[in-house]
C-alpha cells in the first residue's frame, strides 16, 4: 500500500535518513540462482532509507493490515509456512542475505552511501493481531531485526504535529487531525 509506504518513509525522513519507496534491488543472475528465484524480477523493498549520523541502511518492509487482524507472530515463529510468503525478508535467509549484501553495493556504487554500510531490517506493522505485540518485539529482539508496533507509528505521526511544515501527506494530515485533538481535548485541573 503505497500510502502506509509513505507514511513510513516520513516517519524515517523525519529521523534524518534519506528515503526511497518502493525500491528496486538490481539482482545478479548468480544471486538470483542463490535465492532459487533464477526468472525473478529486481526484488521490490517497500522503504529504505539511509543515516550518515547513525552510518545505516534501513529496509521497512510496511504491513498496514488496517482492516484484517494484523500481523501475526507465529509466521516469524516458523509455525505458519502458509503466511510466510508475504514476509520473504523475514522468513527466507538466504534471499535475506543476498538481497540485503546487493542493495549496500548498489547504494555504494551510486555514490548514494558508504561502502560496506550495515543493513538493518524493519517490519512497520499498523496493526498487530490481537495478544501478539508482546511475543512479536521479543522475537525481533532475539533477531536483531526492528519493529515498529501501531503504539510506536502514532507517536512519531504525533511528533509530526508539532513539526515544521513539510509538504507531504504524513505531515499535512497529522497536523490536520492531531493539532485538532489537542485543542479539543478537556483540560485537566487540580
Amino acid at each position: 500500500m503505497d500510502a502506509f509506504e509513505n507514511v513510513i518513509a516520513s516517519i524515517l525522513h523525519r529521523s534524518g535518513y534519506w528515503t526511497r519507496t518502493s525500491f528496486k534491488v538490481e539482482l545478479t543472475k548468480e544471486e538470483k540462482r542463490e535465492i532459487g528465484r533464477p526468472s525473478t524480477p529486481r526484488w521490490e523493498l517497500d522503504v529504505i532509507g539511509y543515516s550518515s549520523r547513525r552510518q545505516e541502511i534501513i529496509v521497512v518492509e510496511c504491513k498496514s493490515y488496517l482492516d484484517s487482524p494484523g500481523v501475526r507472530c507465529d509466521v516469524f515463529a516458523g509455525t505458519n509456512p502458509e503466511g510466510e510468503a508475504n514476509y520473504k525478508l523475514f522468513c527466507d535467509e538466504t534471499l535475506r542475505r543476498v538481497v540485503m549484501r546487493r542493495l549496500s553495493i548498489q547504494l555504494f556504487e551510486a555514490s548514494l552511501c558508504p561502502e560496506n554500510t550495515p543493513v538493518q531490517l524493519c517490519l512497520a506493522a499498523g496493526k498487530v493481531y490481537g495478544g501478539d505485540e508482546d511475543k512479536l518485539k521479543q522475537l525481533f529482539v532475539e533477531r536483531g531485526w526492528q519493529l515498529w508496533t501501531p503504539s510506536f507509528i502514532r507517536a512519531q505521526l504525533q511528533g509530526l504535529r508539532s513539526a515544521g511544515y513539510e509538504n507531504d501527506v504524513a505531515t499535512v494530515v497529522a497536523k490536520l487531525l492531531l493539532r485538532e485533538s489537542a485543542r479539543s481535548s478537556p483540560k485537566h485541573t487540580t
